[in-house]
């Protein structure tokens, strides 16, 4: 098998098809958000030449190619990385829920000269960037009258090749950075993922083949612009496709969410379960009365999340699953009601779906390295037209996960016999104890499911430590367990579980707080220091 050939005349270029976009659209609403802003296709691409030229002018020298970008997602957000895409600026979106001295790493990485952000940002973050910050209501008042006529005559009347010329976009390849996205720092130090044109095009161009997207389609974004699904799916979707997005800065708030959804019609959502189990309590029916897909990612969809989302909203989530390395959806459940005859519908429980066109996925025996058949669980493996060029200025790790095209994802999986993918673990969440691989997921769901433990909160985590004489031994670290560890494990062997799979009663530890991202996922890094800490072992050399 080999990874689809694409000739450069199909491949989606996103700065470039986002000029034809808003010329297609320039009466329609096309973009808006939940601060008021509302704006046209022709008053997103007259902001974005207008935005553009006062960078080049007040801020950005010629050989500025790596911009820092610290903003919450919003119509200004969108602008921002519109505008520096089309003058072939690189736009590194940081992460502004981690500490100053992360984000300041990621700007050291890539030599960032200039972060763009506003003034609220700031009060709210009090960030101290180790590089000039630049507020975007300092050019409110700065066009002058050359720039507003410029910009219009390019918006309503140049013919896009020639702009695509003056611009320099007709020099873009396929292999080109569009952006740079840091990993989230889960099992360390954030590495910069390097993303090209063909990646996050081909990313877009697949969405639009799995869920047959139109101008009548509303998406919501409030993933942040930081995280690679609201990077490439809910802004480049909205930016260079036919849908119009709606931008609200917190997927927290969710009677906000709920507003802006019944205000604007939202017909597609991509959104994690634990922000689902939120909209559950705190959204009316009416909120979401135009919903008709709605994507999970990042994190397993239970299936009474499912169940009572599509009870209470009429529309049952499809689970989907993605890196971003990967640029980042490799594969999805398509539901019914955006079948096509050339793309294969298909919802099946438990699984993230199947891989996106172009994309092949195979699994490989976590030991040998060799190919397994269907049904058999090994690593995941993924080749194709989403696969990164590689982490920023750091071959080594680049080699240690991409070989011969193929992206080795670190996430344990089953493919069946009819090409649908589960997730079973991920292998830094493994212990190998006397030679056999022991997920640590499975071990947390048994014993939430055994306790009744509340799903939106974390409060047990399991992690590995060295042990002299099996190699590894499991640590059970927990807020509040209501039965004793002696108890959990009879009952967890009980029910079936295997031996090697039990921890033992003396491994459990209570602590204050599991720790966990900004994005809610778990920290693995800490929560590995916090095992060698209340166990008071030694990490392995």
């Amino acid at each position: 098998m080999s990874s689809v050939e694409r000739s450069h005349e199909s491949e989606l270029i996103p700065p470039r098809e986002f000029l034809r976009v808003c010329r297609r659209q320039m009466r329609r609403s096309k973009v808006a958000d939940s601060m008021g802003v509302e704006l046209t296709g022709s008053g997103l691409l007259l902001r974005t030449l207008i935005l553009r030229r006062l960078l080049r002018r007040y801020v950005l020298a010629a050989d500025e190619q790596f911009v820092g970008v610290v903003l919450p997602p919003s119509v200004p957000a969108a602008v921002v990385n519109a505008a520096l895409s089309i003058d072939r600026r690189v736009a590194v979106n940081l992460n502004y829920t981690v500490s100053a001295e992360i984000m300041n790493d990621c700007i050291a990485q890539c030599g960032i000269r200039h972060v763009l952000t506003s003034r609220r940002v700031l009060e709210r973050f009090a960030f101290k960037f180790d590089a000039e910050p630049v507020l975007l209501e300092d050019f409110k008042d700065r066009a002058g009258l050359i720039d507003k006529l410029t910009a219009a005559t390019d918006t309503w009347l140049t013919p896009i090749p020639w702009l695509e010329r003056r611009l320099g976009l007709d020099r873009l390849g396929p292999d080109d950075l569009l952006t740079i996205i840091f990993t989230s720092g889960s099992t360390g130090r954030p590495k910069g993922v390097m993303l090209s044109q063909r990646n996050i095009g081909s990313n877009v161009k697949a969405v639009d083949q799995i869920v047959q997207l139109s101008q009548d389609d509303v998406l919501l974004g409030v993933l942040p612009f930081f995280h690679s699904f609201g990077y490439t799916v809910t802004m480049w979707t909205a930016l260079a496709l036919p849908p119009k997005g709606i931008y609200h800065y917190s997927p927290l708030e969710a009677r906000e969410v709920g507003k802006l959804c019944r205000k604007h019609g939202a017909t597609i959502m991509i959104i994690t379960p634990t922000f689902i189990r939120s909209y559950l309590r705190r959204c009316e029916p009416e909120d979401f009365a135009k919903l008709d897909v709605v994507f999970t990612g990042a994190e397993k969809l239970p299936a009474e999340i499912a169940d009572a989302f599509e009870k209470r909203f009429g529309v049952r989530p499809s689970e989907g699953y993605g890196t971003t390395e990967l640029s980042p959806i490799v594969a999805a459940n398509v539901p019914l009601s955006r079948a096509t005859t050339s793309v294969r519908a298909g919802v099946k429980q438990g699984t993230v779906g199947r891989p996106l066109p172009g994309v092949i996925a195979k699994v490989v025996d976590l030991d040998t390295g060799e190919d397994l058949p269907p049904g058999k669980a090994g690593m995941l493996w993924i080749k194709g037209p989403n696969v990164m060029k590689g982490y920023f200025g750091r071959p080594d790790l680049t080699a240690e996960v991409i070989r011969d095209g193929w992206n080795i994802t670190g996430d344990v999986a089953v493919i069946d016999d009819e090409g649908f993918i589960q997730i079973t673990g991920r292998l830094s969440r493994f212990s190998k104890i006397a030679g056999e691989m022991v997920p640590h997921i499975r071990i947390e769901e048994a014993i939430s499911e055994l306790l009744q433990l509340d799903p939106e909160l974390i409060s047990v985590a399991v992690a590995g430590v060295p042990d002299t004489q099996k190699g590894e031994r499991l640590v059970v670290l927990y807020t509040h367990l209501g039965q004793s560890p002696e108890e959990i494990c009879r009952k967890l062997a009980a029910q079936g579980l295997p031996p090697l799979w039990i921890p033992a009663a003396d491994s459990f530890r209570q602590v204050d707080a599991i720790p966990v991202l900004g994005t809610g996922k778990l920290d693995l890094k800490r929560l590995q220091e916090l095992a060698l800490e209340v166990t008071g072992a030694a990490p392995t050399p």
